[in-house]
């Protein structure tokens, strides 16, 4: 149990959310973070290894559309902490950073081991204890008791903070409803046999399509498997490859050339031989040779290149769409309308968005929020 007069501050997970809130409470509580692993081990994979740590829309309405479950949750939330405020904590903690063209911003070192190690040296002040938490119990005195696999600790506030693949449990002992969790920003598996196509990607509006041994891949897909993370096996998907192409006129310019050639002007070789392959045309037909039903069969199958979605992939799961049930959290404090004195923060709640940044943005933001509030009753 944590010693002295100082508000007592149980941060059950060490990951983005967790080690956040705690860097905020640590000046005036005293703050207790567990985790049963490495700390801030979540953060390591994020943006290939560089830890994409938010985004460059600083209009925070703009901000929250990013977010297919959560949007109008996070309007309160990041109305208070938004993309600016997240650069300036970063900032204070010694993490410089830099925005790509694309929009999405990194450290300057380009490694989340680097972010890792400036937030965790940030939250010195912090007790990090390297046990798992088994059960969070409301006391009729006001408290928790918190129990681990070790031992037992008593605290005046809770943050729930352990992401999206735990706690669950303990959650719903608490009388909340928990949103069934479903993979979401991860590959899809299809019906048809892509296998030959393992490694091409393709532009579909202005982002990849990754074909996979098992299926797709790639921003794109992502983005598709956030959107329909709640929809049922199988469904199909419609990708257009080739945008507006007059077909007809390079077919007239190029008469000569292999209807194979020709493609291989507009999209990879290999998926061209693969479309031909599919429409029932030989690759070495000379583009003089195509007549008009057999390039309405190419062109086609280009712009609606249809697939059918049978599950999601293994391995390369970022987030999950589900969590503790919005409905059950007030979005200005993040303190649960059930049980006064516990707070959540990150991917435990049901909020999940695309890739770019989003995610941890979600993170940050709500660990202060929480923090916020802790701080505020106690002035």
């Amino acid at each position: 149990m944590v010693q002295g007069s100082r508000c007592r501050v149980a941060v059950v997970g060490g990951g983005p959310a967790g080690c956040v809130c705690a860097y905020f409470l640590q000046k005036l509580c005293d703050v207790t973070v567990f985790d049963s692993g490495k700390f801030l081990r979540t953060i390591l994979p994020t943006g290939g290894g560089r830890c994409n740590l938010a985004h460059a829309e600083f209009d925070f309405r703009e901000l929250a559309r990013n977010y297919p479950r959560g949007e109008k949750f996070l309007y309160s939330v990041f109305s208070r902490f938004g993309t600016a405020e997240t650069l300036d904590f970063f900032k204070e903690i010694g993490v410089e950073t830099y925005i790509q063209e694309d929009m999405r911003i990194f450290p300057v070192t380009d490694s989340a081991a680097s972010v890792r190690e400036h937030i965790l040296r940030a939250i010195k002040q912090a007790a990090l204890v390297k046990e798992r938490v088994l059960c969070i119990n409301p006391l009729a005195t006001g408290d928790f008791a918190v129990k681990t696999n070790r031992a037992e600790y008593l605290f005046d506030k809770v943050v729930i903070s352990t992401g999206g693949h735990a706690s669950y449990a303990i959650i719903k002992s608490l009388g909340h409803t928990i949103v069934e969790p479903k993979k979401s920003l991860v590959g899809l598996t299809t019906a048809e046999d892509f296998s030959s196509l393992a490694g091409v990607a393709l532009k579909c509006r202005g982002e990849d399509v990754l074909f996979t041994h098992k299926g797709i891949s790639g921003p794109y897909v992502f983005k598709i498997s956030s959107l329909k993370a709640r929809d049922e096996f199988p469904y199909k998907l419609s990708f257009d490859f080739c945008g507006d192409v007059d077909l007809q006129r390079l077919l007239n310019e190029n008469p000569h050339k292999s209807i194979k050639n020709l493609l291989a002007e507009i999209v990879p070789r290999s998926f061209a031989e693969f479309i031909l392959s599919d429409t029932g045309v030989a690759a070495d037909e000379k583009c003089h040779h195509i007549d008009g039903k057999t390039r309405d069969r190419i062109l086609n199958r280009l712009q609606n290149f249809t697939v059918t979605v049978t599950g999601t992939a293994d391995g390369g799961e970022v987030v999950t769409a589900g969590g503790v049930l919005l409905d059950e959290v007030n979005s200005r404090t993040m303190e649960s309308k059930l049980v006064k004195g516990v707070y959540f923060a990150g991917e435990v709640l049901d909020i999940d968005g695309f890739c770019g940044g989003f995610n941890l943005q979600n993170c940050w933001s709500d660990a202060f929020v929480a923090a916020q509030s802790i701080i505020f009753e106690l002035q």
